[in-house]
């Protein structure tokens, strides 16, 4: 057995037609669904970007005890459980954060090939003034946005962009080891394929004949990486546009994503490969008032509550000799790691790992989705960094239950969550942050809080009752834990 991984960075799963979406083009991963396990109940673990790929490196819940951080000495990685095990690990990655110099979430793989230019990357420096595409207080990040249209300003075709490289690069690759060394039985060796784009991430630029198929005549500024914030600064006519910028980046990543999928037919691999396709998040574009995926300014952040547009993912999972169905399994991106050894037959000693294989017979009643809850740099954790708790029925927002006085009681927390850039966590929205609960089956979109009715007194609890448990068996210190132990009436 070979296996490809390929993570899209942000990718909604309402915007694949496989989950739904009937007005976005995605006809190579619908026909990868077509042919593969969907999990309908599959859920963020630590959220965001670096959190999630120490998750899938690890097999562990990143959040609980890990800021967004280089990838610790201590962890034992997959790439390396494999390699140990005669396994050729090859990592394409164009995804910045994780991968950028001294993250080193690369370690372990036996070739890889990181796509310089996304987001803030410093690679190039010409040409020296940029032009901003629209006023700079409706960017993120202004100088992000400069630095990033200087990267792809040689740009002349599709094939120049991110995802063109990193799944183009990756079927080369692919070419490159069918004609490599073989084993005695004249097969190419078994390898691992994992592939990250960071599209259809922001900044959003996709080339015009993708854009055409969701907007025409748009004459307005182009908010190419929006400000996180309650999203009024933009007028209707610049958000809609955010969203076909958006809907073009999806419809490339999935030509590319079909590009891969073509070169392991091609080559021979499609009867000996596994694929899983997922996301490590999705994006707010106006629903509950908000675009992005946090709150932001220049010096301080609070994290906004994970509902489904960020917290439900696409999972899939393509078995050779294994029948297309449908799963209501709840899975997560921890869950990479044991599935991955299990799909390669491997039986490693890794003691550590908390994922639950996708293959195996055991499953968790519940998904916790969290950004960082507990690290040792945290003292208080703050009430405005939230976790979401599902059973897949139910959802549960709920944080910290720290006082003011006890949050005012020393140094504040910090975070780099988002961007890497270091800020203060503090309540940018309503105060006090108050639990929250939603029946998914009623109300999918979360528009009805039903936290306090008689009828969701239950769930909360038994959904409150997972948290506590998962954090406990995560081993998060009691000065943290305290915190979370109650459930307020």
């Amino acid at each position: 057995m070979n296996v490809v991984v390929i993570v899209s960075d942000t990718l909604r799963r309402d915007h694949l037609g496989c989950y739904g979406s009937a007005s976005i083009h995605t006809p190579h991963i619908d026909r990868l669904a077509g042919e593969s396990t969907v999990f309908d109940r599959a859920f963020v673990s630590s959220f965001p970007t670096v959190p999630c790929r120490n998750d899938i490196m690890t097999g562990r819940y990143t959040f609980t005890y890990r800021p967004w951080s280089p990838v610790g000495a201590e962890e034992l990685l997959l790439a390396e459980v494999l390699g140990r095990n005669g396994v050729v690990t090859y990592l394409s990655a164009d995804t910045p954060n994780a991968f950028s110099p001294g993250y080193n979430y690369q370690r372990g793989f036996s070739g890889y090939e990181f796509i310089r230019g996304q987001e803030s990357d410093p690679w190039r420096t010409t040409p020296v003034e940029v032009r901003l595409p629209c006023a700079p207080e409706k960017l993120r990040t202004p100088d992000a946005v400069r630095q990033y249209l200087r990267n792809v300003s040689e740009r002349r075709s599709e094939e120049d962009y991110f995802p063109a490289r990193t799944l183009g690069g990756a079927a080369a690759w692919l070419e490159r080891h069918a004609g490599a060394g073989r084993r005695a039985d004249g097969r190419p060796k078994p390898f691992f394929l994992y592939c990250d784009t960071f599209d259809p991430h922001e900044p959003w630029d996709p080339p015009a004949h993708y854009l055409a198929l969701y907007e025409r005549g748009y004459e307005g500024e182009e908010v190419i990486y929006p400000r996180y914030d309650r999203c009024d600064y933009l007028s209707p006519a610049e958000l809609a546009h955010c969203r076909a910028l958006y809907a073009g980046e999806v419809t490339m990543v999935d030509h590319w994503v079909g590009h891969l999928l073509a070169a392991i037919d091609r080559l021979g691999f499609r009867d000996d490969t596994a694929v899983i396709l997922m996301s490590d998040h999705g994006f707010y574009h106006g629903e509950h008032g908000c675009i992005g995926k946090w709150l932001m300014t220049s010096r301080h952040a609070q994290g906004v509550p994970l509902y489904p547009e960020v917290c439900r993912v696409p999972f899939m999972l393509r078995v050779p000799g294994v029948t297309a169905n449908r799963s209501d399994r709840l899975v997560q991106a921890v869950d990479i790691f044991p599935t991955v050894l299990d799909l390669f037959g491997i039986r490693a000693d890794a003691p550590r790992v908390q994922g639950l294989s996708a293959l195996g017979e055991q499953r968790r009643q519940w998904a916790v989705s969290s950004p960082t809850l507990s690290h040792p740099g945290i003292r208080v954790p703050h009430p405005a960094t939230r976790a979401t708790v599902s059973d897949g029925r139910w959802l549960l927002v709920y944080g910290s239950q720290a006082s003011r006085e006890e949050q005012a009681g020393g140094q504040p927390e910090r975070t780099r969550m988002v961007d890497g850039i270091e800020r203060v966590v503090r309540t940018l929205g309503s105060d006090p942050v108050l639990p929250e609960l939603y029946d998914l089956q009623a109300d999918a979109g979360c528009t009805r809080n039903l936290y306090g009715d008689a009828g969701g007194s239950e769930p909360a609890r038994r959904l409150h009752a997972g948290l506590v448990e998962q954090l406990t068996r995560s081993a998060v210190p009691e000065e943290h834990l305290r915190f979370f132990r109650t459930l307020p009436g």
